[in-house]
């Protein structure tokens, strides 16, 4: 067999006023955790393209202004996966913010980059301990 190789996501931010969307993920992968609205970039599509998809089929709302912002090295020891998140950072466009993929989130919420619910997603942890801020 061949050796296992890292897949790239997006994680997308999604600014709000002064907030950011998050949403509790259950199934498989991550269970429990906060997340952004995010997954695979599927072959031939940009990063940009995956953060207005994943973000409609997740949270049901649109985004605009979306531009690159840091990515992260996150191997998830336990479920032996390793994903190249990039982020992207946008605004709210339009839509109510509500769960779309009911296996694979429970709820969504706007939450204060400063008090970000606990625990939180790997890629999430590995972001915040660069210091980065969208704001």
């Amino acid at each position: 067999m061949g050796e296992k190789q890292p897949k790239i996501g997006v994680g997308v931010i999604i600014k709000k006023g002064n907030k950011v969307l998050l949403g509790k993920r259950i199934g498989e992968h991550g269970t429990g955790t906060w997340s952004f609205p995010g997954g695979h970039i599927e072959f031939g599509e940009t990063p940009e393209e995956a953060a207005e998809r994943e973000t409609k089929e997740e949270a049901g709302i649109s985004i605009c202004h979306i531009y690159k912002g840091p990515y992260t090295s996150d191997v998830h020891e336990g479920e032996g996966k390793h994903y190249i998140t990039l982020f992207l950072i946008a605004d709210y466009a339009s839509g109510n913010a509500r769960v779309m993929e009911p296996d694979k989130f429970e709820k969504w919420e706007w939450f204060l980059w400063d008090e970000l619910p606990l625990p939180l997603f790997l890629s999430i942890e590995n972001l915040i301990k660069t210091d980065f801020n969208p704001f």
